[in-house]
């Protein structure tokens, strides 16, 4: 028994030796997460442009099953579309949705700014407006962009089924909105949340109308929302009342004004009623004028 205890302590006082002179062995580090742990939202790549000399970084959201299926989807054409700017709060919208069965599935294409305010603006004669950034009045460009490059790439590298819309807030907006009156035969649906319509004094309001006229619109989707009492609604209102008496048959508009809604929260809730509306399940929204 004696022998024992004595080995015990002696072995004690060996490991306590060891403990006091002995490295502790390194920490083991941390496994980086498997590409299954990866939560993917959407991909993203650059391409060339030879109308903006530049590249451009496009972001893609695909409906959940999209790798499994053959369907195809209708596209929506994202502006301000980046990772930074509107991608996830729209894409947010649209998952849910979807998830819900209250709109269809459909894949959006998130367009990245590289200068805002050249590309979503038109010429103007105002000096106020050509003091926003060092360059402006570049949409005619960025249109070519979308009709030459973009749309046809997206069309060659994904499953669609025809249908386009495009959709923006703010100047962004404007673009979509001139976008509709200079061709609005590249998008099917134009949606226009918050268009700053006092650019260039009012020059697309005062265009409309004369355009209204001769545009070929037939099967064609206006839809315009703005805040209850914010820095667009007196035009996006005056741009209704051109519709309201000047529309075309066979273009559907809608103006939807949010009484609830600032310049700065307009965007989400429009965004939410604009697209659970216009891709309903079973096509079966009304006109909604």
């Amino acid at each position: 028994m004696r022998r024992i205890a004595l080995a015990a302590s002696a072995l004690c006082l060996a490991l306590t030796a060891c403990a006091s002179r002995c490295p502790e062995p390194p920490a083991r580090a941390e496994s980086p997460p498997a590409a299954s742990d990866a939560i993917v939202i959407g991909r993203s790549f650059l391409m060339d442009s030879a109308e903006l000399r530049e590249k451009r970084r496009i972001t893609v959201y695909l409906p959940p099953g999209y790798a499994e299926s053959r369907q195809v989807y209708p596209v929506v054409y994202l502006l301000d579309g980046g990772a930074e700017e509107d991608f996830h709060h729209i894409t947010g919208i649209v998952q849910v949705s979807v998830m819900n069965g209250i709109m269809e599935p459909v894949i959006v294409i998130g367009i990245e700014n590289t200068e805002r305010r050249r590309d979503l603006t038109g010429p103007t004669e105002n000096a106020e407006d050509k003091e926003i950034a060092p360059r402006v009045g570049g949409s005619a460009a960025f249109r070519a962009f979308l009709r030459e490059e973009l749309v046809p790439r997206v069309e060659r590298d994904f499953r669609v089924d025809g249908r386009r819309a495009i959709m923006g807030e703010s100047l962004a907006g404007l673009f979509v909105v001139e976008q509709f009156l200079e061709d609005p035969g590249l998008f099917g649906v134009h949606v226009a949340v918050s268009p700053s319509l006092w650019w260039n004094d009012g020059f697309l309001l005062k265009q409309a109308e004369g355009r209204l006229k001769t545009l070929p619109v037939q099967g064609k989707t206006l839809y315009l929302t703005v805040g209850g009492a914010e820095d667009n609604t007196k035009e996006t209102a005056a741009l209704a009342e051109v519709l309201q008496k000047h529309a075309p048959p066979g273009l559907t508009w809608h103006h939807v004004p949010l009484a609830g809604e600032a310049h700065a929260t307009v965007y989400h809730v429009g965004a939410v009623q604009a697209l659970r509306l216009l891709f309903a399940p079973q096509n079966d929204a009304g006109s909604g004028r």
